[in-house]
């Protein structure tokens, strides 16, 4: 299984040119859903916004339809659909550590999305644990660690993947000088959610065992374009969301090490979680918990979100990663290329126009506000992508470098900090399912906006930029 680690992006654009040619886009819920325009016409609309839902598969939606009327509780339950659904949810469970190519003795949970995921770790991390993240994690992966009897140390932005190695070897190195230091856990993203660009994990991963730390990976961003391999980038864990991966119904992934899950307390108290409860002779209540995934995974588990994450793997790995992300990468190049051609567009980077990605990129555009500029592209063209700081406050800060939003009749956002300007951008996101056209017709959009400017007014609402009834 290849790896998205130390890859070359030279080698990408050459690798499977034919399969990429060969390879049409997945079929995906809402390939052909028209929507309104202000002008009153109704075009196909462009979903450009993967990075915060990827539209569901086809195949996704088709399995659970099948499943549906089987549906039933999952485990303790004596009847038919009972016993049927249990073993779905426990094959799902399979599927999703043969996906990502766990170790033998690691163990998959299911949890709501990455969020949970990581917060759920956050508290099965022993006391006095000391975690080192990136300022430029998503919150996800940023806010969870801030719990009671954990020290948080946010290593500043990187310029390189080189220079993120060596501020984590660094921050480990005096970290573990200190007299009694505890256990370390290092959580890194694998792909940016703002610049799509790839992390160093093996690399990162690396150093941290070499200091004696752990290592979480999350591959919210990752894991819907490229392999993760948890045995070849050797992390102790992975977090994903179905949601991203083309799987709807709300459910997420912890999978990995099962040691510190196993000693922590469940994450839920319940039913489930729960192996015998009995009254002691004081009036109190004894309880043995279960070991392993049931220990974490209290109350009735979402058997048709495990389904439909254990469906989109099969559907991903059955396609083929190597053809998928060979014309990923041909899309990636086309924007490019597109954007590039415009003066006025500038995409925001942390390591470099030249550093690989994934099909997630961002961007500011002069002379306009953000939200303006994303309102546009909806209410006039039919394209949906997203606009502000993305759930990544401190690295879209770091990437705008203090640059103010333009000003305009509407979008423009209030700071959030005190003696700080306005700060936004654009963000357009695809993948397995994406036309060919729906970029093109982006970039061309894009090209229009800008040399002409927007055709309607627009005006702000509920904090939100809209079309208004008349034209400019």
């Amino acid at each position: 299984m290849s790896t998205p680690l130390s890859f070359n992006s030279a080698a990408a654009n050459t690798t499977a040119a034919a399969d990429a040619v060969a390879c049409p886009p997945l079929a995906v819920l809402g390939r052909d859903v028209e929507v309104p325009l202000v002008s009153g016409e109704k075009v196909t609309y462009a979903a450009l916004d993967y990075a915060a839902s990827a539209p569901a598969l086809q195949r996704v939606w088709d399995d659970v339809a099948a499943y549906a009327p089987y549906y039933g509780s999952v485990h303790r339950g004596a009847g038919y659909l009972s016993q049927l659904s249990t073993d779905l949810f426990e094959q799902s469970r399979a599927t999703v550590a043969d996906f990502l190519d766990l170790r033998a003795d690691d163990q998959v949970v299911f949890t709501r999305a990455t969020t949970d995921s990581l917060n759920l770790l956050a508290g099965a991390l022993p006391a006095g644990t000391r975690v080192f993240a990136f300022e430029t994690e998503h919150h996800a992966s940023l806010l969870p660690w801030r719990k009671h009897g954990l020290t948080v140390s946010y290593l500043r932005a990187p310029r390189s993947p080189e220079e993120a190695v060596a501020a984590l070897d660094a921050a480990l190195a005096e970290a573990g000088a200190e007299a009694g230091a505890g256990p370390a856990l290092v959580c890194v993203t694998g792909a940016s959610n703002v610049t799509g660009e790839i992390w160093p994990v093996r690399e990162l991963a690396a150093t941290a065992h070499r200091h004696g730390a752990r290592i979480v990976l999350d591959a919210a961003q990752l894991a819907p374009h490229h392999p993760v391999s948890v045995r070849e980038l050797d992390v102790d864990w992975v977090a994903f969301s179905g949601h991203k991966l083309y799987a709807p119904f709300g459910a997420g992934v912890l999978a990995g090490r099962s040691d510190w899950l196993d000693a922590a307390e469940p994450y839920l108290a319940g039913g489930g979680a729960s192996r015998t409860v009995a009254r002691e002779a004081d009036g109190s209540v004894a309880v043995e918990w279960h070991q392993g995934p049931s220990r974490h995974e209290a109350g009735s588990p979402n058997v048709i979100g495990a389904y439909s994450i254990a469906s989109a793997c099969r559907a991903l790995t059955e396609a083929g990663f190597d053809r998928l992300v060979a014309r990923e990468q041909q899309l990636i190049a086309r924007l490019r290329a597109g954007l590039a051609d415009i003066p006025e567009v500038r995409v925001l980077t942390l390591f470099g126009d030249a550093h690989p990605r994934v099909g997630v990129l961002s961007f500011v555009v002069q002379g306009w506000n953000s939200s303006h500029f994303s309102a546009a592209l909806s209410a006039e063209y039919g394209i949906g992508v997203r606009d502000g700081l993305f759930c990544a406050h401190p690295l879209v800060r770091t990437l705008l470098g203090g640059e103010e939003a333009a000003p305009s009749e509407c979008g423009a956002p209030e700071a959030s900090l005190p003696g700080e300007r306005s700060l936004n951008a654009i963000r357009v996101s695809f993948g397995a399912g994406t036309p060919d056209e729906h970029v093109e017709r982006f970039v061309a959009a894009v090209r229009e906006l800008v040399t002409q400017g927007a055709q309607w007014a627009y005006r702000t609402e509920g904090g939100r930029c809209v079309p208004d009834t008349r034209r400019v």
